[in-house]
């Protein structure tokens, strides 16, 4: 029975045994095909991890170019920073030197104010008779035109020249040739004439001698020249009562002084930026490093490569890379926590500058922080001007000094430096004006006495008008006129005596008669022809007197009325225009010290003194702590900081790569023994109950071969197996 009972144990066990065997073979195969999967899912897993360290390895490559671009612009802006310095400096002695010039130059141009009001003081004459006259011509001289043409269409002289002239030279060719009848003037002109005279010459008399009177004003001119030459030298005073040469040559000194002092700077300046470019440089190569050994694992791991090896059998090109990149996470690790302090501490410094001090200054918000009331000195409310003038409400901040300054105006104006020395005042007091006015409102013109004519004039006129010329007969007055000289013609008579006296016998009658034919042709050419010329001058000039005649007495009333509104003018009027006029004429000497004036107040403001060399030195030093170090240091520690942060991530990828690349000294796969169920470890499972528990050896464990590494991978040392496993 027993050798029955174990022939019957030993049947079962074998056939579970080839039962066994088959699902082993079974699963062996499916843990084959699993670990294939596995090696292509790890392959293109480690493709992928690669691709984001490389990603990563870019932008911490760009953030180091940043951060040495910035590190190296610093350095090339430092240089520059003698060249801004030195420019400013420049510019400050330049605002020394050209101030007392253009003070001088402001000084020097009260002689063109000067030489115009002297000008127009020696040419009173001139200017202002002259205004007046040409006031009074607009009135007075057409009433005196029609005076001029009634002297000119009724002129005695003219009139009685050719009226006398012509019948004297009658009278004489009467008394030689007694011609039947010649004809004498009734009208007795001579008094006329000289009252129409009086008519043309009085009024040009009268309006003349507006322009005599204003000569009698020289003691005027000379005493408005004299208060000139006061103005002068009191404006020439000007740079005794402000000391300009005195501060300007005490800020020389401190200009000088500063200057020298920033000069010893420079050197240790260099030594500075040598160093911080050295500790840039020592910070970009730690990231540098890591990017390296990174890069170098890359490519090695990369290059090396195989998805048919083991992690026991990679190649030496592979577990170099591999190698590369767990070192990279060393020096990561050892690097980070530099990299992010010096991060750190910059970022503070740089972010902090950057928005408590150049985004405000560029928006002048530090302007208004700085201007607060009360912030520097609780007494103040402007601390600028209570500092200078002790006055801190007067309107002086810094944003308005600023930017007075930085639109290159004046430093009188932009300091407000009227609290020290008012250039108004001084003006006002030293240019006397008022004087000026008085001496020239002293001036007076009376044109009242002036009378255009005179009441004898005037009853002249009227007689002139009654002499009766319209009552002459003038057709009896041409009729003869016109008849003949003499009654025959002397020459025609001459040559029929002539003739007759040729057919006489010679002797003394013949003689006699001859010489009687030479004294007519004598009288003739020397008394005939000049009467015949006389006689025709009178003709026309009767012709004349008869179309002036015709409506004299209107003619003469027209005159009389135009004198009396040009007398009424002069009379009641005159006396306003000329005051009007000298008023005009003191204006405009005025004129002229105001416009030197406000020229120079206008030039102290705008021209004289700009003060933008001292706001270009507040751009400098913006330039340079802001675009030169704030700048820089940002780029810097924003380049760097992109570099660090990115040293996390390529920690992770690099320890996850490094198992892909490195050889490892145990096999990463499952044994066949893992890989069988556990139902075939243990019998129990199927109903049997363990046969290890009873003290018999398990014909499986015993049966199976075991899993043999040593040959199939030599160069791995497998650990020991246990029976229990």
């Amino acid at each position: 029975m027993a050798s029955r009972g174990e022939n019957t144990i030993r049947w079962k066990t074998n056939k579970l045994t080839r039962v066994t065997l088959l699902d082993t073979g079974r699963e062996r195969e499916g843990a084959k095909d699993k670990a294939k999967e596995r090696e292509v899912d790890i392959g293109r897993e480690g493709k992928e991890r690669a691709k984001e360290e490389e990603k990563r390895g870019l932008t911490k490559l760009i953030g180091v170019l940043c951060a040495y671009a910035a590190n190296q612009n610093l350095s090339s802006q430092v240089k520059n920073i003698r060249r801004l310095v030195n420019s400013n400096m420049r510019d400050l002695h330049t605002f020394v030197n050209d101030t007392p010039m253009q003070i001088d130059y402001l000084i020097s141009q009260y002689a063109t104010a000067k030489n115009k009001v002297i000008y127009d003081l020696d040419n009173i004459g001139p200017l202002l008779g002259g205004r007046i006259h040409d006031q009074l011509d607009k009135e007075v001289h057409p009433a005196l035109d029609r005076v001029l043409n009634m002297a000119g269409a009724v002129s005695p002289t003219r009139l009685h020249r050719r009226l006398s002239s012509s019948i004297r030279r009658a009278s004489d060719s009467q008394a030689k040739l007694r011609p039947r009848r010649l004809v004498r003037s009734p009208l007795q002109l001579e008094g006329t004439r000289k009252d129409l005279l009086e008519v043309w010459l009085r009024p040009a008399r009268g309006l003349g001698g507006s322009r005599e009177r204003i000569d009698y004003f020289v003691f005027v001119v000379e005493s408005v020249q004299g208060l000139m030459d006061g103005i002068g030298n009191n404006i020439s005073s000007f740079s005794k009562v402000f000391p300009v040469q005195s501060c300007l040559s005490n800020f020389t000194i401190a200009i000088s002084h500063a200057h020298a002092k920033i000069e010893e700077y420079y050197p240790e300046i260099d030594k500075l930026d040598f160093y911080r470019w050295i500790g840039c440089i020592a910070l970009c190569c730690m990231v540098v490093l890591v990017l390296a050994f990174n890069y170098l694992g890359l490519l090695c791991g990369t290059l090396g490569y195989d998805k048919h090896a083991s992690p026991t059998t990679r190649g030496c090109i592979s577990n170099t890379g591999g190698t590369m990149l767990v070192a990279g996470v060393g020096f990561s690790i050892i690097f980070s926590l530099v990299l992010m302090g010096v991060v750190t501490v910059m970022f503070l410094l740089g972010g902090n500058m950057e928005k408590l001090f150049c985004e405000p200054f560029h928006t002048k918000e530090v302007f208004k922080v700085v201007d607060t009331p009360y912030l520097v000195n609780p007494e103040w409310k402007n601390f600028i001007p209570g500092y200078m003038y002790n006055d801190s409400d007067l309107e002086l901040t810094a944003e308005s000094l600023y930017s007075t300054c930085k639109e290159n105006k004046g430093i009188y104006s932009a300091m407000r430096l009227d609290k020290l020395f008012n250039i108004s005042s001084f003006l006002n007091s030293t240019v006397f004006t008022k004087d000026v006015v008085s001496q020239l409102d002293s001036v007076k013109i009376d044109l009242r006495g002036i009378i255009l004519l005179e009441p004898e004039g005037k009853q002249n006129l009227m007689d002139f008008s009654d002499a009766g010329l319209s009552e002459i007969n003038y057709a009896d007055y041409l009729e003869e006129v016109n008849k003949g000289v003499t009654a025959m013609d002397l020459l025609t008579y001459a040559r029929e005596l002539e003739a007759q006296t040729d057919l006489m016998p010679r002797g003394g009658l013949q003689s006699s008669l001859k010489g009687h034919i030479g004294t007519l042709r004598q009288i003739h050419a020397q008394q005939v022809i000049p009467m015949e010329q006389a006689m025709s001058a009178l003709n026309q000039s009767m012709r004349f007197l008869e179309r002036t005649a015709s409506d004299l007495p209107n003619k003469v009333l027209a005159v009389l009325e135009a004198i009396e509104a040009a007398q009424y003018l002069i009379s009641q009027n005159a006396t306003h225009l000329i005051n009007q006029e000298t008023g005009k004429y003191t204006a405009t000497i005025v004129g002229y010290f105001n416009q030197y004036i406000e020229w120079v107040k206008t030039s102290l403001a705008l021209e004289v003194a700009p003060c933008k060399p001292f706001s270009n030195m507040l751009d400098t030093a913006e330039i340079i702590t802001c675009s030169f170090v704030v700048d820089s240091m940002n780029t810097f520690w924003m380049g760097l900081g992109c570099s660090a942060l990115f040293l996390l991530p390529s920690i992770i990828l690099a320890v996850k790569l490094a198992k892909f690349y490195r050889r490892m000294d145990t096999e990463d796969v499952y044994d066949d023994i893992e890989t069988m169920p556990m139902k075939t470890m243990e019998i129990g499972n199927n109903g049997y109950h363990s046969e290890s528990s009873q003290g018999i050896p398990n014909p499986m464990m015993t049966s199976i071969p075991t899993y043999d590494t040593m040959n199939r991978f030599p160069r791995a040392s497998a650990p020991p197996r246990h029976i229990d496993w």
